[in-house]
């Protein structure tokens, strides 16, 4: 149990896919008790001193997956699937201005990354699906038919990105490929399956290049 005899403790929430860190905010014991409730995050407003959830005005909820104590218990590390940015200005994080170590000054480099990082948002929706099914919902349907309509799904979009390929029609292979990649996250959710995972050996196959699996040895780059 959180130690809240000092009143108010720090709560440091972390997107639970990308390892983010999307914001820092305080818990009483009442949003504490409310966030294990309602498995979303609650915290407590300083400035209106009133209990909040996060999302209930923008509709940015978080999925919370875990929470996590410092080795004192006043401090919370709370990892969550984010609904939406975390940053009431449209980021992805709170954390968005660098402090230059040379000089001290902060630079604002806003970039509304959240709309950037389109696969994991992707990812993470897929994911929320999972975890919390929704009626009429597609990838619902697809986790309910299983692995067989899955994997059968993700062949039939892998070739009509090949055929919209060979029509030359650039519109269709957005289209297509962008089908199997959805298909695609919906399989590596199935099989438990991280981006975190992908992009691991994504990245040591880079540092890693002329010595992959099946290459021709006369080939030694990407």
């Amino acid at each position: 149990m959180p130690d809240f005899s000092k009143g108010l403790i720090p709560a440091i929430v972390v997107d639970d896919q990308t390892g983010q860190v999307l914001m820092l905010a305080y818990m009483n014991e009442a949003a504490y008790h409310k966030t294990i409730e309602t498995k979303q995050t609650w915290f407590y407003s300083r400035s209106r001193q009133e209990l909040w959830n996060k999302g209930a005005t923008s509709g940015n909820y978080q999925k919370v997956t875990s929470i996590k104590l410092d080795c004192d218990s006043d401090t919370l590390l709370i990892r969550v699937i984010p609904q939406g940015p975390a940053c009431h200005t449209g980021e992805t994080s709170c954390f968005y201005q660098t402090v230059d170590l040379t000089n001290g000054e902060v630079a604002t480099q806003a970039t509304n990354s959240y709309t950037t990082n389109i696969f994991d948002e992707v990812m993470s929706e897929v994911k929320e699906r999972q975890t919390v099914p929704k009626e009429n919902s597609y990838t619902n349907y697809l986790f309910d038919k299983g692995i067989d309509k899955i994997g059968k799904k993700v062949i039939e979009e892998a070739g009509e990105v090949v055929i919209a390929a060979k029509n030359q029609d650039k519109q269709e292979i957005i289209n297509e490929v962008s089908d199997l990649i959805y298909h695609s996250f919906v399989l590596m959710a199935n099989q438990h399956v991280s981006l975190d995972d992908v992009k691991g050996e994504l990245t040591n196959r880079f540092a890693k290049k002329g010595n992959h699996k099946g290459e021709r040895p006369e080939i030694k780059e990407w």
